[in-house]
């Protein structure tokens, strides 16, 4: 990754991605359950009767490597400005952030840019 000249907004676009691949991930079950009865057979307008169910869209392999990439950056950061720059990843208001950090909106701004340019400068380091 030294080969390119990170910028701090390029990280941004890259834990947005991040945020956008966790979600898509199956959720996480209890193992051991399951289920033996057989499917139901529906009738055609059984099936037009139904509620229809969002498609799930499953991140592909290349977006969960960028994930776990994602997860080694933020030991680079302290724990506040990791939760700062998941916060606006997740794109939560900044009147938000800015009343859990207690501060007004454009110091959270700068302490957002200065979380993520201390990561683009270690990424184009090296």
């Amino acid at each position: 990754m030294a080969d390119r000249n990170w910028t701090a907004d390029d990280v941004a676009d890259h834990f947005e991605e991040a945020f956008r691949t966790l979600r898509r991930l199956p959720p996480v079950k209890v193992q051991g359950y399951f289920n033996a009865w057989p499917q139901i057979k529906r009738s055609p307008r059984e099936i037009a009767a139904m509620e229809a169910e969002p498609m799930r869209v499953w991140p592909s392999a290349a977006a969960i490597t960028r994930l776990e990439q994602t997860f080694d950056w933020v030991l680079w950061v302290e724990e506040g400005e990791r939760k700062l720059i998941w916060s606006r990843a997740a794109r939560v208001p900044w009147k938000q952030i800015s009343g859990e950090l207690g501060c007004d909106r454009s110091t959270a701004w700068r302490r957002w840019q200065l979380a993520l340019t201390k990561i683009a400068a270690r990424l184009s380091a090296g």
